[in-house]
């Protein structure tokens, strides 16, 4: 029974590992006019597998016609910090770093 068990553990755990689980990675935004990053200076991930939040956008303010930039937002050459999303397929960008 404890060698069917162990098995059954060990599968579960290979299961995970092939499902290719959420990872965090470094990358360096290469272009922001579409929003490129490379990552780890391996790969370059163009704007179709990035997902940049709100929080990490340029925020302006209008007032009377002009306007304040409250946020930058992501810049060429800013290191940033990736979450891989479970698959592989999108990174979240969380934060410069």
């Amino acid at each position: 029974m404890a060698d069917l068990l162990s098995l059954v553990k060990q599968a579960a755990v290979e299961a995970v590992k092939a499902s290719n689980p959420v990872a965090l990675k470094t990358g360096t935004v290469t272009n922001i006019n579409p929003l490129e990053v490379n990552v780890d200076q391996r790969f370059t991930l163009p704007a179709d597998f990035l997902i940049l939040p709100h929080a990490m956008r340029r925020k302006e303010l209008n007032i009377g016609g002009v306007s304040y930039v409250i946020s930058d937002g992501v810049q060429a050459g800013d290191n940033v910090l990736l979450l891989r999303v479970q698959g592989g397929q999108k990174y979240i960008l969380l934060d410069r770093w």
